[in-house]
């Protein structure tokens, strides 16, 4: 009797949010370092540590996903050998 979790997934809409929330934010930041009234090379510092804390922004997510997705996996083979363990346990056996 077990009860397997339903799968969630994300409806095309919050998908498509996400990706237009992060288009939008990361346009703005572009256009913001664009209008500076600075030199090049701080426009282009800016510019890359921009891009770097967006590949690091990704690279946390995917580890923190991960993270969650292991311990789910555990948490099913644990509560698969106790139910097995159960299945198997006959309450009414007398002790040898």
């Amino acid at each position: 009797m077990s009860d397997t979790p339903v799968k969630q997934q994300n409806t095309a809409a919050f998908y498509g949010q996400a990706i237009a929330s992060f288009a939008l934010a990361l346009t703005a930041v572009s256009v913001g370092i664009y209008s500076l009234d600075v030199s090049g090379w701080i426009r282009a510092f800016l510019a890359v540590s921009m891009l770097y804390l967006t590949t690091s922004a990704f690279t946390m997510a995917k580890v923190v996903r991960d993270r969650q997705e292991a311990g789910q996996i555990v948490s099913r083979v644990d509560q698969a050998r106790l139910e097995k363990i159960l299945a198997d346990h006959d309450p009414f056996k007398p002790i040898a």
